[in-house]
């Protein structure tokens, strides 16, 4: 492997001393896990932020080594993590992805509609701009990973959106999350508690 390729960080866990293991959405080849030595050094801990477009450079000697990347920011998503709605939107979007989407398969409309879905989160004025982007991402990754799914109203009302939202919550844990020994929808609850708020 050796490419070069615009990415989205999904998720970033600490190896060692001072590097971080990441897992980068990318169009045309998929989720990457990926070795970043000094991720969590001061140079480049603001660019290890879920939800943050980067430019990276992927290299690996074979198919079965942990790939090598180096990353540059494009994009950062760190000004709307102080804000308690968008950064759980962000945070449960980018969980979503890094917990269910195989690696090294590609699903580009997933990679568009998630790009997308995070410009809408930290631009829109309110959730109101953005609960159907989201909706609207949730069933995609369910109908990409074959479980089928609707395909929510995007010019409902704010209440539909909200009721749509909290009807794909039991398909997506008992579809994507059955045999996850993490509980990654405590994500999703504390975003929908707070979206609840609006209602």
């Amino acid at each position: 492997m050796n490419l070069r390729a615009p990415a989205i960080l999904l998720a970033a866990r600490p190896h060692g001393e001072s590097a971080v293991i990441a897992r980068l959405l990318t169009q045309n080849h998929g989720m990457i896990a990926a070795y970043i030595a000094g991720g969590r050094g001061r140079q480049l801990r603001p660019v290890m932020i879920p939800g943050n477009a980067l430019e990276a450079e992927i290299r690996a000697k074979s198919d079965h080594q942990l790939p090598f990347a180096r990353v540059e920011l494009v994009t950062s998503r760190a000004p709307w993590m102080t804000e308690p709605l968008p950064a759980a939107a962000i945070a449960w979007a980018c969980a979503l992805s890094a917990s269910t989407l195989p690696e090294r398969n590609p699903y580009p409309a997933l990679y568009t509609a998630l790009d997308g879905l995070l410009a809408a989160i930290c631009h829109a004025p309110s959730a109101r701009g953005w609960l159907a982007a989201m909706v609207t991402y949730e069933a995609m990754v369910l109908r990409e990973l074959g479980y089928g799914g609707m395909k929510p109203d995007i010019n409902a009302d704010f209440a539909t959106q909200f009721e749509t939202f909290r009807t794909l919550h039991r398909p997506i844990r008992d579809h994507l999350f059955a045999s996850q020994p993490r509980d990654v929808m405590a994500a999703r609850v504390a975003l929908g508690e707070r979206l609840a708020r609006i209602i």
